[in-house]
């Protein structure tokens, strides 16, 4: 209990992010208009056809460094690679490369954070990380399958979780072509995270 008690404490102290609000703002604003411009690239986007067309801007959330959480880091150790189901059916190979344990709201939570094999050999991904997770605005103001945030390897014990950076899957856009990561039920977050992409009827299908 007292150990329990004192990881709280921990994780209660170290939620609150040592970077200027400055900075972390401006890397918000980066992510947004990083993925605005990849859905009106044509080369890039999953939107097709009138939705393509019709595409201006996503809805996002109101920023809140709220949801920017600094987390305990708990590498896995000797972990095996397993196939992840997929929207399509086919699987995909990951890793589990380690766990975040964070507190917001005042409530302690655990998401466990993997890493793509077939991506990790590809230059510039080799400390890349996967952080599928659903909350409880799933099928409502976001995508009822779930969020995606892109990590890198953390050099320490902590890592941060910036939801205001999390995104919908394609296949939230485009179910046709493309295959998507199943949230694994471990992720699954029983409170709202109202930050990141936000999902309006014209995507709805």
């Amino acid at each position: 209990m007292k150990k329990f008690f004192a990881l709280s404490i921990f994780l209660l102290l170290t939620s609150c992010v040592s970077q200027s609000p400055k900075n972390a703002l401006a890397e918000i604003e980066k992510f947004q208009n990083e993925l605005n411009a990849e859905y009106k690239n044509p080369k890039e986007t999953p939107l097709r056809g009138t939705d393509f067309e019709n595409f201006k801007n996503h809805p996002f959330f109101p920023v809140d460094l709220k949801y920017r959480v600094k987390a305990q880091f708990m590498k896995t150790e000797n972990a095996q690679p397993f196939e992840m189901p997929t929207s399509s059916g086919k699987a995909k190979t990951y890793v589990e490369y380690g766990k975040a344990q964070f507190v917001l709201n005042g409530e302690e939570f655990t998401l466990t954070i993997f890493q793509n094999i077939a991506l990790s050999q590809q230059p510039g991904y080799e400390d890349y990380l996967f952080l599928p997770f659903r909350d409880e605005t799933k099928g409502i103001e976001t995508y009822g399958g779930g969020k995606y945030m892109d990590l890198r390897m953390p050099k320490g014990n902590e890592i941060i979780l910036d939801f205001n950076k999390s995104y919908h899957p394609f296949c939230a856009y485009n179910a046709y072509d493309y295959s998507c990561p199943i949230v694994p039920e471990e992720n699954f977050l029983q409170t709202r995270i109202e930050a990141g992409v936000m999902y309006e009827d014209i995507y709805h299908h």
